[in-house]
């Protein structure tokens, strides 16, 4: 790693060296050279050796030169070498991403890893003559450790404060010899620590010493530290950032109310869910001439925290807030994200305002944005609203009895707009989502599909609407957007899930021509058969992934022409970016809009860690199911095949939302082929199959939080009785 604070500069002899005057002697001689004559070319004098040997560690750090056995220094592109992250599969191969995107992925053996681990930024060598998709390469080098602390399960004891240890990455196939005198407390098998990595002592041995121990790895919470580590997802403030934060008032105060527009009389409320504690979003409808008028406010973060602050240098370096079952990483300090800037009812904030009227058939007419200052008069739940409005419940219709009248014409105008987007051919994946639950112990007692009702979609719609409205004004003041981007899908991924899904029982259903105008028939022809979920799936699977930018590309999923995220500043710091554009469009405040030549790379950087967040969500889901599913070994479950391999095919529970593989091992009454073409398992002798979309009966086998696995077994078939 580049050290901090060195000056790449120096002044030497008759010469001035730099970095740049370094590369380009390397450049100019055309091989490697020592130290000598990267002195004598550079006619920098004896007396800069020193700073010559400080400059070259740092191009060394970086990877852009590299050390030879010999004791030379050369380019690190002009041989075979190049630089990038080492990512392993869990077959246990690795790729060398290369940080040149021209560049194909390059082909690590495990043999070659050196001393690389996953996720270490890393010097390869190409070797040549390697025939197939990827070139082939070995580490020469490892350039930056992706954790500098390790965590690990602590697996037997060895001696005293000596334990042989395993690393919870599954990706990380060595153990750990670890050394744990300086814990407080001894720790047991199955604990997870945290070391630091020492030598390498064996092929697939290393030395460590514990400086952290978490806990029982049956702990949701461990799994949640171990989770957040694994991923590199901040659990702390820098103190600047803390500073900044509560130097802040409790309060907005009477000086910030100037220029804004006093909201603090209309009825906005906000709608969450039952466990939320920030609240960036109010909305209000009412009925307005052939139409209604809608008010989105969102809470004005963007007028506490300033360009280049270390509030805003730390929610840059975050991207976003990271949820998890029991916690949240959230991407301001709580003083500001359930405090000064969230809409807490009954008190004054500062907010944005997209104020629309809308017609009957869903058309934005005219549109209007301010800086303003509400109050919100209600903080409502999804489940409050769901009974009230659809279910009609006396009891929760009385106790919010003074927005009910709001509420009705809220449903009415959302329900227009839910129309109006299917119409245009916005897509709606309906892929349930999980909710784990816990008792008072913080033991998990269910996984289950998480209730979703039409209020759910009263806030979407109108966040939606907000968000094209914002991103429509910003287009047309020719501002810099931070635009949400969704290409179309792939078409080859999207061909084969068609396909695909004609061979199912459904495939009379499905279109003929695969296109992206075709997903929504696609959809709407399974909608309510058995393969509807694997559909979802499968088309979500050929999606392309959205991401952030400063070039307008539209959104496919929503039909959007126009999309940006304006709605939760909070929670993401491109929603920031475009509340600084949006109140330089409108000329108020003293803070420049963001410059252009800023956003791609800012968008790169916030589009990468959400897909962070998206990766450990996922992990601590599996993570927590294993957890739940452990005593539970034996039972029986009923499922649906949502994919096929070589080696076996998923399947997804009916009963609780986990998913495990059957394996073709497991299989003994006949011998199994995988038909790749059609995504399918045949028996030989039996013509008996397996593919996408067919319900089967299993039984839990086993499970393992060590590799991640759920491993299911199908349930015997019975055999018809002899007469």
């Amino acid at each position: 790693m580049a050290r901090k604070g060195r000056k790449t500069e120096k002044k030497a002899g008759a010469g001035r060296v730099d970095q740049r005057s370094i590369l380009k002697a390397f450049k100019d001689a055309g091989r490697p050279m020592r130290l000598a004559e990267v002195l004598s070319v550079l006619q920098a004098g004896k007396g800069a050796k020193r700073d010559l040997k400080d400059l070259l560690r740092d191009l060394l750090d970086q990877g852009k030169i590299i050390r030879t056995k010999g004791g030379a220094f050369g380019l690190t592109e002009s041989m075979s070498l190049m630089t990038g992250v080492l990512e392993v599969q869990r077959s246990g191969v690795g790729f060398v991403i290369p940080e040149d995107k021209r560049r194909k992925d390059i082909f690590i053996s495990p043999n070659d890893f050196g001393d690389a681990w996953n996720g270490d930024r890393v010097v390869c060598a190409v070797i040549p003559g390697r025939k197939g998709k990827n070139p082939e390469g070995r580490i020469v080098r490892v350039l930056d450790r992706a954790l500098r602390k390790l965590p690990v399960r602590i697996l037997k004891r060895l001696g005293p404060d000596m334990f042989i240890s395993h690393p919870t990455d599954t990706k990380l196939q060595f153990n750990i010899m670890c050394d744990t005198q300086a814990l407080d407390d001894e720790p047991q098998e199955g604990d997870i620590v945290f070391v630091l990595a020492g030598e390498k002592l064996d092929f697939k041995l290393w030395a460590g010493d514990a400086v952290e121990a978490l806990g029982s790895e049956d702990d949701v919470a461990v799994q949640e530290s171990l989770v957040k580590s694994l991923h590199g997802v901040p659990t702390s403030f820098p103190n600047a950032a803390v500073v900044e934060a509560n130097a802040l008032p409790a309060e907005p105060e009477q000086d910030d109310f100037r220029e804004r527009v006093d909201l603090r009389d209309l009825p906005l409320v906000t709608i969450d869910g039952a466990k939320a504690r920030d609240f960036d979003d109010a909305v209000c409808v009412r009925p307005d001439g052939q139409g209604f008028r809608l008010w989105v406010a969102i809470a004005d973060v963007s007028h506490y925290v300033r360009p280049g602050s270390a509030l805003d240098r730390e929610a840059l370096a975050r991207g976003n807030s990271y949820y998890f079952p029991q916690s949240v990483e959230p991407m301001f300090p709580e003083a500001l994200s359930n405090g000064l800037c969230s809409l807490n009812p009954d008190v004054n904030r500062l907010s944005m305002v997209a104020e629309m009227h809308i017609d009957r058939s869903g058309h934005v007419s005219d549109e209007r944005f301010y800086p303003a200052v509400i109050r919100s008069h209600a903080r409502l739940t999804y489940a409050q609203v769901h009974r009230a409005l659809e279910l009609k419940d006396r009891e929760t219709r009385a106790d919010i009895e003074d927005v009910l009248p709001m509420l009705e014409d809220a449903e009415r105008l959302a329900r227009i707009l839910h129309r109006m987007r299917v119409e245009r051919g916005t897509l709606d994946f309906d892929l349930p989502e999980p909710e784990i639950l816990f008792n008072m112990n913080g033991e998990t007692i269910n996984i289950q599909r998480r209730p979703r009702t039409f209020a759910h979609q009263i806030v979407e719609e109108f966040m939606i609407a907000a968000n094209e409205a914002v991103a429509r004004f910003l287009e047309r003041r020719e501002m810099p957007c931070m635009y949400r981007i969704h290409p179309s899908p792939d078409m080859d991924k999207l061909r084969s899930v068609f396909k695909l899904l004609s061979r199912s029982d459904v495939g009379e259903r499905i279109p003929a021509e695969a296109s992206p105008e075709a997903v929504r028939e696609l959809l709407n022809a399974v909608a309510g058969t058995e393969v509807e979920f694997v559909a979802n799936r499968l088309l979500l699977r050929a999606m392309m992934q959205a991401s952030y930018g400063p070039e307008n590309e539209g959104h496919y999923g929503l039909a959007s022409e126009c999309y940006c995220h304006f709605t939760s500043p909070i929670r993401r710091y491109a929603d920031l970016i475009v509340h600084r554009s949006l109140k330089a469009a409108l000329g108020f405040g003293d803070v420049p809009a963001p410059k252009p030549g800023t956003l791609q790379e800012i968008g790169d950087h916030i589009s990468g860690r959400e897909r962070v967040a998206m990766q450990a969500e996922r992990e601590i889901l599996k993570r927590v199911t294993i957890l739940f599913l452990r005593d539970k070994v034996g039972a029986e479950y009923t499922g649906v095949i949502n994919g096929v391999a070589d080696y076996g095919f998923w399947v997804e529970l009916n009963e609780v939302m986990a998913e495990g593989m059957v394996r073709l091992s497991s299989l003994d009454d006949d011998y199994y082929v995988y038909l790749q073409e059609r995504q399918e398992i045949w028996g030989e002798r039996t013509r008996r199959r397996f593919g996408i979309g067919q319900t089967v009966r299993v039984f839990l086998r086993d499970v393992n939080l060590s590799r991640l696995e759920v491993d299911l077994e199908l349930m015997p078939t019975r055999q018809p009785r002899k007469r």
